[in-house]
């Protein structure tokens, strides 16, 4: 299968909206990310033109995206990138989403508390598999008859 997989590096452009849909938790926002190049004339950074990417997160990503995210974060999104078109009030529109695969703040940028989330609980927990018995019982040798030594000729 063929996809563009892509790795932003922008900043969390509106708060996260998180949904609880039937086929699990969604969340998404908007990232901006811009170019900055370094201009001679100026002798500074200066920034390009902004790209805004509209992120889809789901199931575990989305409701950890949508309790760590705020606006202004510094993050890092790697994902598969959807370009979109539409035509709205008579104009052609592109649009372009990326389908999260993880998230994360940058911390080139800043630094962050990392917390593991708890396992989602699921509606009927598996019953306990008893533990394997590793050990095998030990197998007598067999009886393997060694040939007798041949008498050793004098001459």
């Amino acid at each position: 299968m063929n996809e563009t997989l892509v790795c932003a590096v922008g900043n969390v452009a509106t708060q996260p909206v998180y949904r609880e849909l039937a086929a699990g938790p969604s969340a998404r926002f908007r990232l901006a990310v811009t170019s900055r190049y370094w201009d001679r004339e100026k002798n500074a950074w200066t920034d390009g033109h902004t790209n805004f990417f509209t992120v889809w997160a789901n199931r575990q990503l989305a409701t950890n995206a949508a309790t760590s995210l705020t606006v202004g974060d510094p993050v890092v999104v790697q994902g598969r990138l959807k370009v979109r078109t539409e035509t709205r009030e008579g104009q052609q529109r592109a649009s372009a989403d990326i389908d999260a695969v993880a998230i994360g703040h940058d911390l080139a940028r800043g630094t962050a508390a990392f917390r593991r989330s708890g396992k989602p609980e699921t509606a009927t927990p598996a019953p306990p598999r008893p533990e394997p018995n590793w050990e095998t019982p030990a197998e007598p040798p067999a009886a393997v008859a060694e040939p007798e030594p041949e008498p050793l000729a004098v001459t």
